[in-house]
């Protein structure tokens, strides 16, 4: 139903739970506790990711081996579903930043943990969490595997 996102966190901010979701939608579990004033105040987030990804490791890139894109934006290590009949997440995004806000859209950067198409069982990988090196390259930590994964840009 509501979709995993990212979102800046402003001082005295509400952002929903356990009376909204993804701003001011009323959440139908709490039909006998409703609080219409705080859904009213509830602060939409920034960026929205699939639904069920299990958007766990977050970092913000703050070197240069990487090539420019991908400077000072945020990298989301995608856990993955496993209780839905299509799989969502099971890779690693990159939203770009300016000025230390989301300025385009969601980008895949690291896939092939899932076969396409495929069921729990077919998974390769579940990305947990994402570090940075100090030579700019990055570490990919998988749960499946037990793996840490290195990922670094060609010269």
């Amino acid at each position: 139903m509501v979709p995993d996102y990212l979102t800046g966190v402003k001082e005295g901010g509400f952002y929903g739970w356990p009376f909204a979701y993804y701003g001011q939608h009323p959440d139908p579990r709490m039909k006998d506790q409703q609080r219409p004033d705080l859904v009213g105040k509830s602060i939409v987030p920034d960026v929205s990711l699939e639904s069920h990804t299990a958007s766990l490791g977050l970092l913000f890139y703050n070197r240069q081996a990487f090539p420019p894109k991908y400077h000072n934006g945020a990298f989301i290590a995608q856990h993955g579903s496993w209780n839905r009949k299509e799989l969502s997440g099971y890779k690693v995004v990159f939203i770009p930043f300016t000025n230390g806000k989301p300025s385009g859209p969601v980008e895949d950067f690291l896939t092939g943990f899932k076969v396409e198409g495929s069921t729990d069982s077919e998974v390769r990988g579940r990305p947990v969490d994402v570090a940075l090196l100090a030579d700019g390259s990055m570490l990919v930590t998988d749960d499946v595997s037990n793996t840490i994964w290195r990922v670094s840009a060609n010269k």
